[in-house]
């Protein structure tokens, strides 16, 4: 029996009281609509309004009037014209947030960034010669006056630093690693499969929790090429546990005529106390502890845009920038340019970078100033709630709570924080709607994180001003939009 034989007269009466599209087209939400996209957008909008409308009258939902459908298409024409990657607020208090795109830019910065974007640039041209120039030194002497380095190269990112290093000094040979920093990150990126997408062969020496100076040695054969050490991203091994420093590796490698590279993951310029905290050294004292090649990320504790930094030997980083896969993997002009004005911030001295690049701000923050935003942000969600009449669907308070570094950087290190707290009252609200809500409903999401049916404002990653009145207002107009409903 076919679906229509199924389908009872009532459904039938209520399908046959849906709008056509000519009559929605007709409705002002819907001619509003068309005149801020296109008439692409509003036709996918409708067609895809009246499918599901079709599907939940079906499913014994009463038919929505004309008016609600033509705003329902208004929304949702509105919501496929804006662009998928768009700014969003971090009230998560993790600093280096992957999914929102880690490091927030020093404004500087982005000036630098607007500037190059908008028109043409020196990207390969060079001023000294009239003539084709390299986009390699853009950031390369100022990585070497900061690191201390021989020479720096630049590409896309930290895997494509470690894939390029095994691919131009260990391929057809063999890397050894401990097996307790055999692993994965992000996105299934896995040591093991970089070495072997290199053409390096993977031998690995030690246990899990603990790895000795004399295991390494004893896997040096006549085809070993290099010793891997690699920061361990998003964990650590407590307890009973043992691994070699670098000098130590560094030594051992040279005195077998071998490279020592180390993946830090994470690169960091200056030695602050939350580095010490998380039992890390700054990128500068790796390069001056005799390592051969050292690779780090920019757009974590660096504070930059997204970049694979490699440093070390002039011959060993040369060589990686001629190697075939340098073009696949270098890294485009807005990178570079957010990456060098970065740079220029450290080399104004240690207090200007942690007051000019975000994350460093965010990682340093005193306590006291995390008060002063949290009353700044509670009083103007209040303020907001009474004026929109709603003031007791929910109760606001600041509370104590614990922010996170993020991105893989320092996953032991816990920053004492403060949030504004969210608590539902009126029976209308759920934790889990409203926070969705925050994110789903206005074109700037606000992600927030909660517990224990709270959801909680992290003052720590709101970035100055902007983000406290956009957090406020948009959950003001969350809160007023789930009550009317």
């Amino acid at each position: 029996m076919s679906d229509s034989q199924n389908m009872s007269d009532e459904v039938r009466a209520r399908l046959r009281t849906i709008p056509s599209v000519n009559e929605l087209l007709a409705e002002w939400p819907v001619v509003k609509a068309a005149g801020e996209t296109c008439d692409a957008v509003v036709h996918a909008a409708v067609t895809a309004e009246l499918d599901e409308e079709r599907a939940a009258i079906r499913a014994g939902v009463a038919p929505r009037s004309k008016r609600d459908l033509a705003s329902a298409i208004e929304w949702r024409a509105h919501r496929s014209a804006l662009p998928s990657l768009r700014p969003a607020v971090n009230a998560t208090g993790v600093v280096i947030h992957t999914n929102l795109g880690r490091a927030p830019l020093a404004e500087s910065a982005a000036k630098a960034v607007a500037e190059v974007a908008r028109g043409y640039s020196t990207l390969e041209y060079s001023v000294d010669t009239c003539s084709r120039g390299s986009r390699k030194e853009h950031a390369a002497q100022l990585i070497r006056s900061l690191t201390g380095a021989e020479d720096a190269l630049v590409v896309n990112n930290n895997a494509a630093a470690v894939l390029l290093v095994l691919a131009t000094h260990a391929a057809g040979k063999e890397v050894i690693v401990s097996r307790g920093e055999l692993v994965e990150i992000g996105g299934s990126f896995r040591i093991p499969d970089v070495m072997a997408a290199s053409g390096a062969k993977l031998v690995e020496v030690g246990a899990t929790n603990r790895t000795h100076l004399s295991d390494y040695e004893r896997a040096i054969t006549p085809d070993t090429a290099m010793i891997l050490k690699v920061h361990p991203s998003n964990y650590r091994i407590e307890g009973f546990h043992e691994e070699v420093g670098s000098r130590e590796l560094a030594a051992l490698a040279h005195k077998h005529g071998l490279l020592f590279y180390e993946d830090q993951g994470s690169g960091a310029l200056l030695p602050d106390d939350i580095l010490v905290r998380g039992g890390e050294e700054p990128t500068p004292a790796s390069v001056s502890a005799g390592l051969d090649v050292v690779s780090c990320s920019g757009d974590k504790l660096l504070g930059a845009a997204q970049a694979g930094i490699i440093m070390g030997r002039r011959d060993l980083v040369q060589a990686c920038g001629a190697h075939p896969l340098m073009r696949a993997l270098r890294p485009g002009k807005l990178a570079l340019t957010a990456l060098e004005a970065t740079l220029r911030i450290y080399m104004d001295g240690a207090d200007v970078a942690h007051r000019d690049i975000p994350v460093l701000s965010m990682l340093t923050l005193p306590q006291a100033h995390l008060e002063r935003r949290a009353r700044k942000l509670r009083d103007r969600m209040v303020a907001g709630l009474d004026k929109a009449g709603c003031p007791c669907a929910v109760r606001v308070e600041i509370v104590e709570e614990s922010s996170a570094p993020g991105g893989g950087s320092l996953p032991t290190v816990e920053l004492p924080t403060m949030c504004v707290a969210v608590r539902l009252v009126d029976e209308r609200l759920s934790v889990d709607a409203l926070k969705r809500s925050l994110v789903q409903d206005f074109d700037t999401p606000v992600v927030t994180r909660a517990s224990h049916d709270r959801i909680l404002f992290d003052v720590r990653t709101l970035v100055g001003d902007r983000d406290i009145e956009t957090a406020a207002s948009t959950l003001v107009a969350c809160v007023e939009k789930a009550i009317a409903r």
